[in-house]
């Protein structure tokens, strides 16, 4: 069986978003805290926190977490927070998976010593995602295919040139 030609041609981008059951998921703070409110006002309270937290859960929850996620393009990855940044593939030293509370996300390690947590992918126990390691995997892979060739790794900040290898043979690696 042959493969067609679209099929064969890479994409010019892949983004990584939020999976609609973790947007979800991520507003139910926010629910409960409209429903105790209708309570509250139910009761004869002010109504004025209220039309806040419903302000909030309405409109800023569903679309931030809307925007999370990090686009990869041929040059750079996108990092998609509250502030956008590009983060080009030539000064990226590491990708790794981290863990932090239980959830596990994807770290992106630059060649000054920076290092940027990705707020998707994501996975935990109640936050789960099926696909995060073949994410994960498509990150590096697609960092490794577009740093070009004339990428050289960097020592980490705080590292010498005549001090011994690192155990683990990656200096970006977290401290064990």
């Amino acid at each position: 069986m042959e493969q067609s030609q679209v099929a064969a041609i890479p994409p010019a981008h892949i983004r990584y978003r939020l999976t609609p059951l973790q947007r979800l998921l991520s507003m139910v703070p926010g629910i409960i805290i409209v429903a105790s409110q209708v309570l509250f006002r139910v009761d004869g309270g002010p109504s004025g926190l209220y039309l806040v937290s419903e302000l909030l859960v309405r409109c800023v929850v569903p679309i931030a977490s809307r925007l999370f996620g990090v686009t990869l393009t041929p040059s750079a990855a996108i990092v998609h927070n509250l502030r956008r940044r590009t983060i080009p593939w030539s000064s990226v030293q590491a990708i790794q998976i981290e863990s932090l509370f239980g959830s596990r996300t994807v770290v992106i390690y630059e060649a000054g010593g920076r290092r940027t947590r990705l707020r998707a992918p994501i996975t935990a126990f109640l936050n789960w995602d099926r696909s995060f390691e073949e994410k994960f995997h498509s990150i590096g892979r697609w960092w490794l295919d577009h740093r070009g060739p004339d990428w050289v790794p960097v020592p980490p900040p705080g590292a010498r040139w005549g001090s011994p290898p690192v155990p683990n043979g990656n200096p970006y690696a977290p401290p064990a």
